[in-house]
């Protein structure tokens, strides 16, 4: 069994500790959040802030909800001497990952999630329940799945993109570097990098900038 440290103390910290986990006991969460310290979340003692990391003889799951924002703190604490095999990969004991799959360190898949075969997760994913990864899908690093979703064969998700609730993804599509998709969306045709998309089937969201 290794010791892991989750790094925040939100919602997608409360979902791993709710899993029934292979093969990782949790020990400690580390939050920036004065407030939060000392304080207990799902049963586990918030033991500091992140700087701390390097500190503690334990691997580490960065569990923040937004890929940009776990893209961030993992360069923040490699600038602290915190190295990419301190990260650990954890799953639901439910989520069976096949041999012809792979799975980057630091990604979290929760229960219900299925890979099929040939599936390739990078550094940091989230799969959320019940997320289905079919044949020769890629999902960079730091993307995140919501509950639900569904890619069809050959998908490839960009670097820390967003796939809200629900949404679903046709075989062979894209959905770019840091893009969104809406929950419920269908997409049919390839995301750009950075767009908002949503519907069904999904098209862009044209988000006017406050003045």
């Amino acid at each position: 069994m290794t010791n892991v440290l989750l790094l925040g103390a939100g919602g997608l910290a409360r979902e791993v500790l709710s899993a029934d986990l292979d093969g990782h006991r949790v020990v400690g969460i580390l939050d920036d959040d004065p407030a939060l310290r000392g304080e207990l979340v799902g049963g586990v003692r918030v033991l500091g802030g992140l700087a701390h990391a390097a500190e503690y003889d334990a691997d580490l799951v960065v569990c923040v909800g937004s890929g940009k924002a776990r893209r961030a703190i993992v360069q923040r604490l490699a600038d602290l001497g915190v190295r990419p095999d301190r990260y650990a990969t954890v799953a639901d004991r439910a989520v069976r990952i096949p041999q012809s799959c792979t799975v980057g360190s630091g990604s979290v898949l929760l229960a219900g999630a299925v890979l099929t075969a040939d599936a390739r997760l990078g550094d940091h994913v989230v799969l959320m329940p019940n997320v289905t990864i079919t044949h020769d899908d890629v999902v960079a690093d730091y993307a995140t799945l919501a509950a639900g979703v569904s890619l069809g064969g050959g998908v490839h998700i960009g670097e820390a993109a967003y796939l809200g609730m629900n949404s679903s993804v046709r075989q062979t599509q894209t959905v770019g570097r840091e893009a969104v998709v809406g929950m419920g969306s269908v997409v049919v045709a390839d995301v750009p990098d950075g767009e908002v998309w949503a519907g069904v089937p999904a098209r862009p969201l044209h988000i006017e900038e406050e003045s």
